[in-house]
């Protein structure tokens, strides 16, 4: 489809609506799947000692989200772009709050596990399906910032949630949150069946003969490989620390409370937040995306190197750093547009996906892994998440391999404006 009838049917005020409406339920998606992906670590002690479970069990607990999670990237991506978002995003939201609602109300640790399954099943439409709107209902030169913004809404509730929630579980339990979080999604699924509706686009830019036909063209790019690892290695601290062991850590290390660590932790997402919005704002502005990335990784090298070393107890001195370190890992938002930007319409669903799940997927090692460093050396803190400033200075050298995408959009868009 050309552009130009598709620019026709979305300047009307009901396409306008339709575009908004999509945009703001797609982010309330996100927003949701990732307070449902953090649950965990408001009340680590508490799920570990009623379900039985070591520090090794707990972050293999945890992870269970990502194993379904990140091979189903792949599916959704290819799905969106053969039959469009409407069809899966409505059965997701049930499937995420039923699994939320599973873990809160399991009797078992085998039971939790399945409802975790779940919760990764459904949330895996989450941000690609929110992506795919933003590709499908808006200009190509506003996907970094769009993205970014989407990313910034889903950081932002995360940051105000994850302390709220810490609260919460430790008045009413960890059982009452997990299923509170799950009544928010059984009421966003019913926001969604009455006004989510697909772009004109979605299922018209269809090329490929075969199924799999998007998915081998992003697979035969070293450029969206390499973009994939630099992306996970950038987000690697938001799943690991922010996601699951900063709030042990800040306890253990520095000396705060519960609900303090957990006012810090949220200053990953805060700074995530900005970082989204910032980089994608300046990345439009400029036309450029490469060296972006490549100092956004330098940066957060030497910010979370400071948090993990360093053992201050000064509670604004640890939030600032890692409101940087969040910062600065929100150039990992550019890799998704330069991903996109190196592949035609037929496939933004797909590569977008692809480029997710390596980023997701990196969580069902670290996550993990952590737990069981945390185990090998009796819970000694800064050496197990030592990982983490070793994880972005090695993005930040494989970002040097990467080639600038072409983006005739941006540079079209500058010399309309200057006319």
């Amino acid at each position: 489809m050309s552009a130009k009838p598709l620019q026709k049917r979305m300047e009307t005020p009901s396409a306008r609506g339709h575009a908004g409406l999509a945009l703001a339920l797609a982010t309330l998606f996100f927003l949701f799947e990732f307070l449902a992906r953090v649950a965990p670590s408001t009340a680590t002690e508490a799920i570990a000692g009623d379900l039985g479970l070591s520090r090794a069990g707990l972050g293999a607990f945890s992870s269970l989200f990502f194993w379904v999670y990140a091979p189903m990237q792949i599916v959704v991506g290819l799905l969106l772009d053969r039959w469009g978002a409407r069809r899966f995003i409505l059965p997701a939201i049930a499937f995420c709050a039923s699994g939320m609602a599973l873990v809160g109300l399991a009797p078992s640790g085998t039971l939790a596990g399945i409802g975790r399954l779940l919760t990764g099943l459904g949330a895996s439409f989450a941000f690609v399906g929110a992506l795919y709107v933003v590709n499908h209902w808006f200009a190509p030169n506003r996907f970094a910032l769009l993205s970014g913004l989407v990313n910034a809404v889903g950081m932002l509730g995360t940051a105000v949630g994850v302390v709220w929630l810490t609260a919460l579980s430790e008045s009413v339990g960890w059982r009452q949150t997990f299923i509170g979080i799950a009544g928010f999604g059984a009421a966003l699924f019913v926001l969604a069946l009455f006004f989510y509706h697909d772009a004109p686009s979605a299922g018209d830019t269809e090329t490929h003969s075969h199924p799999l036909g998007p998915l081998k063209q992003v697979v035969k790019s070293p450029q969206v490989w390499l973009l994939s690892l630099i992306g996970a290695l950038i987000y690697m601290p938001i799943n690991v620390y922010g996601g699951l062991w900063g709030n042990e850590e800040l306890t253990a290390d520095h000396g705060l409370t519960a609900v303090s660590a957990e006012t810090a932790v949220a200053m990953v997402f805060w700074g995530m937040a900005a970082g989204s919005v910032l980089w994608g704002a300046l990345s439009d502005a400029l036309g450029h995306r490469k060296w972006i990335v490549f100092t956004g990784a330098l940066c957060a090298t030497l910010a979370w190197g400071v948090v993990i070393l360093g053992h201050t107890e000064q509670l604004w001195i640890v939030s600032a750093l890692l409101f940087l370190g969040g910062l600065f890992c929100g150039a990992q938002m550019l890799s998704f547009a330069m991903a996109k930007e190196g592949q035609d319409q037929s496939t933004v669903g797909t590569v977008t996906a692809f480029v997710n799940m390596i980023g997701i997927g990196a969580a069902l090692v670290f996550q993990p892994l952590v737990g069981w460093l945390l185990d090998l050396t009796d819970g000694d803190h800064a050496k197990a998440l030592l990982v983490i400033p070793i994880c972005l200075a090695l993005a930040a050298l494989l970002v040097l391999g990467l080639k600038e995408p072409e983006q005739p959009h941006l540079r079209s868009g500058r010399q309309k404006d200057l006319s």
